[in-house]
């Protein structure tokens, strides 16, 4: 069967028996694979659309056993599509979080001391491979059905392309050099030895020109959501110009599919509480559903399955916890309402360090961005409606890892029978991954619009953000019978001393000054969320901003000391050495060439 060597990629087994058309050995590649569907009923209308939903399936890289194993193997935080280890903690957003001894490989890949046989790589670059071999399945397929429409193949087409742009754009980022596999190769042992950068362009290019403005079905990609992932690929390429058209057709024009105008919602933790997911900010998301009848929580966002509170109502692990240095970002200056660009570690945020649970602490009252207590949960503050954060009892060891607990992944207490899924040892929930969100797509429209020397749009973009973080209606309020969590919010009182202005052209003044509140402001809108390491290196500060990290937050918590980012090396992770020992030829020789300084 010369289709599965073709579409198969050797470095990742199939785990579903409508894509079971490759395995991961030489012997096999040649022979019928047992259990597969004939191809004359996959290359359906009906076979091809399965095909699809398995590549939108593979979007958060997990699996279906009841063991919660990633896509391609390994533990599911290993290849969580919300990148929580690679982003966020990497991006000094968290620390790991837990104690020392608990996910001992994470502590490397935080400090750029992690060497190519650290699994955690492997895993993700097999379950984001594997996403790649469903959109290529669905490609091939689809091309070679006969009762399909030339419209519907389009589409098809389109959505797989998109798939495939995102599942590619996410080992870019990650890895640099990586094969390019496609519908088309004949030998899945393919150098990395081209930039894919062009091949990413092209795949979103065609389904921002194929797909319909809105969908059927929510979450599917539409033309808009494939427009700013477009926008998003020409920034990381510096291609400010073609970015900054794009994205502005996209803040002007688009639409989500539910046919909505993109736009932020008025409270910023409705983009992170699922019953108020899915809105007019979403561009695109993973879904996730809790308590789907599979008695498994592996459509549950099991990839951050860890970063829940320790010894809490949630049980469990205790990893992801903010880190100082974000906390302290979130101060503003009582007068003008603005953060500290160059000194915001200096008078830092008071926090409970030391602190026994039982003992008094007063939180505190200087100046803050109300955003702080949406994206952190901290002692003496409202933890959603679980009641005030207690301090070290939800912590496992803040020497360690600090004294704060992630929130934007939270679910509140009101709706956890209906949003959370309690079918492992630790929680799923039905919060979405965010991939793209409007805020996202303002932030970087303003970035490619001071690029182009469009200071006063971007300063406009940049503000857009900051006055729907200062909507009263967002506020974190404190609850009006302390002993009642859920009797509700205080409409009066606010839990903190929360002040949060515009900036004005004093600080836009110049493109260094407005690309330094820009980035500054993709901290604060997008913490906990991903997207922090890869935003440092491609503008070329991951050195200093992190070097500094190292230094700072080294004084407080034991988990980064000893890091230190290295130009030339540390901006991308190792190529997995697993796969460059799969990856020999019939001449004895390895076809992928390991990354510089591994």
């Amino acid at each position: 069967m010369k289709i599965i060597k073709r579409i198969g990629y050797i470095y990742t087994p199939i785990l579903i028996f409508m894509l079971a058309l490759g395995s991961c050995a030489d012997s096999f590649l040649e022979q019928p694979t047992i259990g597969a569907l004939p191809e004359d009923q996959v290359a359906t209308q009906t076979g091809v659309e399965a095909l699809l939903i398995g590549a939108y399936a593979a979007l958060d890289g997990q699996g279906n056993s009841t063991g919660g194993e990633a896509l391609g193997g390994g533990n599911p935080w290993e290849a969580a599509p919300d990148n929580w280890i690679y982003g966020t903690v990497v991006g000094g957003i968290a620390s790991k979080g837990s104690f020392g001894g608990d996910q001992p490989a994470i502590d490397p890949i935080a400090k750029f001391i992690a060497d190519p046989s650290n699994g955690f790589f492997n895993t993700k670059w097999r379950a984001t491979y594997e996403g790649i071999k469903r959109c290529n399945n669905t490609i091939y397929y689809c091309n070679e059905a006969e009762d399909i429409s030339e419209g519907d193949k389009t589409k098809i087409m389109a959505e797989a392309r998109f798939l495939r742009g995102h599942y590619y754009f996410e080992l870019k980022k990650m890895f640099n050099m990586v094969p390019w596999i496609d519908e088309t190769t004949e030998d899945p042992k393919q150098p990395n030895d081209q930039d894919i950068w062009p091949m990413i362009e092209a795949d979103f290019q065609y389904a921002y020109d194929n797909l319909p403005p809105t969908q059927g079905e929510f979450a599917r990609a539409n033309k808009w959501a494939a427009a700013a992932y477009l926008g998003k690929t020409y920034l990381y390429q510096q291609k400010f110009s073609e970015a900054k058209t794009i994205f502005t057709d996209v803040i002007n024009m688009g639409v989500n599919s539910g046919g909505e105008k993109y736009d932020l919602v008025p409270d910023f933790k409705d983009n992170f509480d699922a019953a108020t997911e899915n809105n007019a900010e979403t561009v695109f998301d993973i879904q996730m559903v809790a308590n789907d009848g599979t008695g498994t929580i592996a459509n549950s966002n099991q990839g951050g399955k860890l970063n829940f509170p320790y010894n809490s109502p949630f049980r469990c692990c205790g990893f992801l916890q903010p880190t100082q240095d974000l906390v302290n970002s979130y101060k503003t200056d009582e007068t003008t309402g603005l953060p500290d660009l160059d000194n915001y570690n200096q008078n830092p945020v008071k926090n409970d360090m030391g602190v026994a649970a039982d003992d008094s602490f007063t939180p505190y009252t200087g100046s803050l961005d109300p955003r702080v207590d949406w994206t952190v949960g901290r002692r003496g503050v409202p933890f959603h409606d679980w009641g005030d954060h207690p301090g070290a009892a939800w912590v496992r060891d803040q020497a360690y890892g600090g004294p704060y607990a992630p929130k934007k992944n939270i679910y509140w207490q009101a709706t956890q029978d209906k949003y959370a899924d309690q079918s492992s040892w630790a929680p799923g929930t039905a919060i979405n991954v965010h991939i793209i969100r409007f805020a996202d797509v303002l932030l970087m429209a303003a970035e490619a619009e001071a690029q182009a020397g469009s200071l006063d749009l971007a300063m406009g973009y940049v503000n857009r953000v900051r006055e729907r973080a200062a909507n009263p209606n967002g506020f974190l309020k404190e609850y009006e019978d302390e002993s009642d969590p859920m009797a509700g919010f205080d409409e009066t009182t606010n839990a903190a001393n929360y002040n949060i202005s515009d900036y004005t052209t004093a600080q836009f003044g110049s493109q260094e000054d407005a690309l330094k509140a820009i980035y500054f402001e993709r901290k604060l809108e997008l913490a906990m969320e991903g997207h922090r390491f890869f935003d440092l290196v491609r503008w070329g500060i991951a050195e200093q901003t992190l070097n500094a990290y190292f230094a700072y937050q080294g004084s407080i918590t034991t988990d980064v000391r000893g890091g230190k980012f290295i130009p030339g090396k540390s901006e991308y992770f190792p190529i997995p050495q697993a796969q460059i020992d799969l990856s020999v030829d019939a001449s004895g020789e390895p076809t992928l060439t390991q990354n510089p300084g591994y």
